[in-house]
């Protein structure tokens, strides 16, 4: 079941002027500003312009000196080269952004979009596995790829080689979306060019990341929560215990997603993933019906209720300097990480106080945020 783990009170009005749209790709492509200081950035200034123009002041605060914002020059470059793709950017907050991914803590604001950007809005539903898959894997992915893409769900994958590969393939004439790890425009690996560019007939390439961006180890696991962020649930066809699928389940956990494996022989490493799943509670998959059967009825447009939120002790309502305070969270956090509520009921502040000092402190890179509000110390 999908459910809202960050609710906001302040959605993003999406740009709708060439301005606009170059002051938010300007922001978020910024150095150190990532999709939850983004969103905390035009909460707390109202726009993507006014957040620019304040972005040096708050990183001289934080102690970084001549920070320059990403340049205009390379913003306009950046859709240029877009336009010439015939990519275009879809806005977290517009109509045509995917409604599941818009519910995850940190969905990314832009999404680089290449292909039926009409795909995004269906229900959709992710399978996954290993690169090496073995042949039984490959037909099976298949089998459950046609067999989603007929009862109407879109297939969402990386375009790896192996079991990403066989399900885009099978779900090429009903639709499937590929989620790049580097730039929209940039093939990897590139035994898959001509399955991209299959794909874009009747499906979707997605990325978050520039044009012309060549994927790093490092892109892969931030690819892997768009990949689970968009989807009812997640199918782990085949999958080693440690291994990429078995980040995007424990993605698509985190989002309240439906978790789906395939097992396989226990004397086989490429389905040790998908077998503790199992172990661990994941629905067993033996064909199409079992997952049918075990997701609710597709609502693509349905917004889940948020989940009430407890309210924290009242705070005393002390305002401490910003030293001070920077020297509190810091010593509070560890390199485990820990909820923001709890934060600020140990420390007795109102959320609003905190916030400016978490915002420093993410671009002077002492901290990190991940997923569903939590912080932890950077090392």
């Amino acid at each position: 079941m999908t459910k809202e783990l960050f609710p906001s009170d302040h959605p993003l009005t999406p740009p709708h002027h060439e301005e606009d749209w170059l002051c938010w790709l300007r922001l978020l492509r910024s150095r150190r500003v990532g999709p939850a200081t983004f969103r905390r950035l035009i909460k707390e200034h109202g726009s993507a312009g006014v957040a620019l123009e304040a972005l040096p002041n708050v990183a001289r605060a934080a102690g970084v000196a001549d920070y320059q914002p990403y340049p205009i020059e390379a913003a306009q470059a950046e859709m240029q080269t877009g336009k010439l793709a015939g990519a275009r950017l879809i806005a977290l907050g517009a109509p045509d952004y995917p409604p599941l991914l818009a519910q995850i803590p940190d969905a990314p604001p832009l999404l680089w979009a290449l292909g039926q950007a009409e795909v995004a809005t269906r229900p959709l539903i992710a399978i996954v596995g290993a690169r090496n898959a073995s042949s039984v894997g490959t037909r099976l992915a298949r089998r459950l790829a046609q067999g989603l893409g007929e009862a109407g769900y879109g297939v969402v994958s990386g375009l790896a080689r192996g079991i990403d590969a066989a399900a885009h393939i099978a779900a090429t004439k009903t639709g499937t979306i590929a989620v790049m790890a580097g730039g929209v425009d940039v093939i990897y690996p590139t035994e898959n060019t001509v399955l991209a560019q299959e794909i874009l007939e009747t499906g979707l390439r997605l990325s978050e990341h520039p044009m012309g961006l060549r994927p790093f180890a490092r892109h892969f696991p931030q690819r892997n929560r768009i990949i689970s962020g968009l989807c009812q649930g997640v199918i782990v066809v085949e999958a080693a215990a440690r291994s990429g699928s078995l980040i995007t389940a424990r993605c698509a956990l985190d989002q309240g997603r439906d978790v789906l494996a395939v097992p396989g022989h226990p004397f086989d490493g490429r389905a040790s993933g998908g077998n503790i799943l199992i172990r661990d509670g994941a629905t067993l998959v033996r064909s199409v019906d079992d997952v049918i059967g075990a997701l609710e009825p597709p609502s693509p447009t349905a917004t889940p209720a948020p989940k009430p939120s407890s309210n924290p002790p009242e705070p005393d309502h002390r305002r401490p300097d910003a030293n001070q305070l920077h020297t509190e969270i810091l010593n509070r956090l560890g390199p485990c990480p820990m909820a923001e509520d709890q934060l600020i009921r140990d420390l007795k502040i109102t959320a609003s106080d905190i916030a400016p000092a978490l915002v420093n402190l993410e671009l002077d890179g002492k901290i990190n945020r991940q997923p569903g509000g939590m912080l932890h110390l950077a090392y």
